[in-house]
């Protein structure tokens, strides 16, 4: 399993977003939210929005941490990433 959590970073709502990926298929990503019990509202098409509330709990959990960076690129290599052009023509549809 090859579930990756980037560095906390991104402000809305009142605490800080890290982002949640696999960077095998999306199967495995939703399984282990299920396991963890993360909300499926928090999925948004190859990821999902945890806050940082969460972050030490998911990586106990078997996430590996990576830079922001590391997230992206190994996100793209694995080809589940969705471009921000994709997501905004899937928001359109």
């Amino acid at each position: 399993m090859t579930v990756l959590i980037d560095t906390p970073l991104w402000p809305k709502h009142g605490t800080v977003w890290a982002h949640l990926v696999s960077d095998r298929s999306i199967d495995e990503l939703q399984a282990f939210a299920e396991r963890v019990g993360l909300p499926r509202r928090g999925f948004d098409l190859d990821h999902y929005d945890v806050p940082v509330e969460r972050y030490d709990e998911l990586v106990a959990a078997g996430a590996e941490p990576v830079s922001p960076r590391e997230l992206v690129r190994r996100l793209a290599a694995s080809g589940l990433r969705v471009t921000p052009r994709e997501r905004r023509d899937r928001s359109t549809t």
